[in-house]
């Protein structure tokens, strides 16, 4: 290209820096500085979950492309870009297997036997599709809840209805993207008369985003003292709600996807998203390639290598550090 491009890059995305000076000039700018004067004159941005793209930050730029270092993509507004010519790209599955991890570790250190207990996946994409393999690999009987995967006629697993699923499983993870307006919304998926169809003793563990479940509703039953709750993701984030953090038998500050893997693997790919949109080359060298699935997984394996309540009692003595917490936070190895 005869000349550099212009990207504004979220200043918290690790191993970015240097990367990309060759083709472009680089702002590293904190997400909360990412105004819509800063990106008026950016040819792409490259975010994370705390950067809302819509109208209200890129009408009227010269933006061409969004590259998020996340799986999901709640925050950017895709039927906006779309309509305005915007490419979107995101990191699809870049930290599947750390979330996997995190998952059977909370489950295993909370008395969950693969081998006797029936596990519940709500959301078989990028994510769920993995903690259920490993599951399978685990000798765990697994049932599966996707509506759109069913409704588009997928077979590769037996889809059931959530109802099933909470009244059957003894543990229920969710993976799913939080959507509104639509036949699945995901927004409270889970509220009181859910909560109120598990068994009693289960495991609900929510690593997919805050909003689906109803927090409030979550804290009222939690009261009663019949389920345990595994909170990653949070309404309102960063402002928690403090009762229901101390409620929680795990409560970490959304991090369940930060393996060290799975943070390279989503840098790499926001890094392609810009070499294939520009036809540029950038420097990759030593950061983590795609998933190749979970050849040696082991119960022991898993516990060795997290251990989710350090991460619990960080976020209970500093809750107002929450998203210093995820800032700071020293990336763990996948087992």
């Amino acid at each position: 290209m005869d000349q550099k491009i212009r990207i504004i890059a979220d200043d918290k995305i690790p191993f970015l820096r240097g990367r990309m000076e060759s083709v472009a000039d680089v702002s590293y700018v904190s997400p909360d500085a990412i105004t819509r004067e800063m990106v008026k004159n950016a040819d792409a941005l490259i975010v994370r979950t705390r950067t809302r793209c819509g109208a209200e930050l890129l009408q009227g730029s010269s933006v061409g492309l969004v590259a998020t270092a996340t799986i999901g993509m709640d925050h950017i507004d895709l039927g906006w870009c779309r309509d305005n010519g915007i490419a979107v790209r995101n990191a699809a599955r870049c930290n599947a297997p750390g979330v996997a991890q995190y998952v059977w570790s909370v489950l295993l250190r909370n008395g969950f036997d693969p081998r006797k207990d029936t596990l519940g996946v709500v959301g078989y994409g990028n994510i769920g599709s993995i903690v259920a393999d490993w599951g399978n690999r685990l000798g765990c009987r697994v049932l599966v809840c996707d509506p759109p995967r069913k409704r588009a006629g997928y077979s590769d697993v037996r889809y059931l209805s959530l109802s099933q699923v909470l009244n059957e499983a003894d543990a229920v993870t969710f993976h799913t993207p939080l959507t509104r307006d639509c036949e699945d919304a995901t927004f409270h998926l889970v509220g009181r008369r859910e909560l109120d169809m598990l068994k009693r003793g289960a495991i609900v563990i929510n690593a997919a985003r805050g909003e689906v479940v109803d927090n409030a509703a979550w804290k009222l039953h939690l009261k009663e003292g019949k389920t345990k709750a595994i909170i990653d993701t949070w309404e309102w984030e960063p402002n928690i709600d403090l009762e229901l953090m101390r409620l929680a038998t795990v409560a970490t500050p959304h991090i369940a996807g930060y393996s060290l893997e799975g943070k390279q693997r989503a840098t790499r790919m926001a890094i392609e998203a810009v070499e294939e949109y520009f036809g540029v080359e950038c420097d990759k060298s030593g950061l983590e390639g795609a998933y190749s699935g979970g050849d040696g997984i082991s119960m022991e394996r898993i516990c060795a290598s997290y251990n989710p309540f350090v991460d619990t009692d960080n976020l209970r003595r500093t809750p107002d550090d929450f998203e210093g917490l995820r800032g700071r936070y020293d990336y763990r190895r996948e087992p």
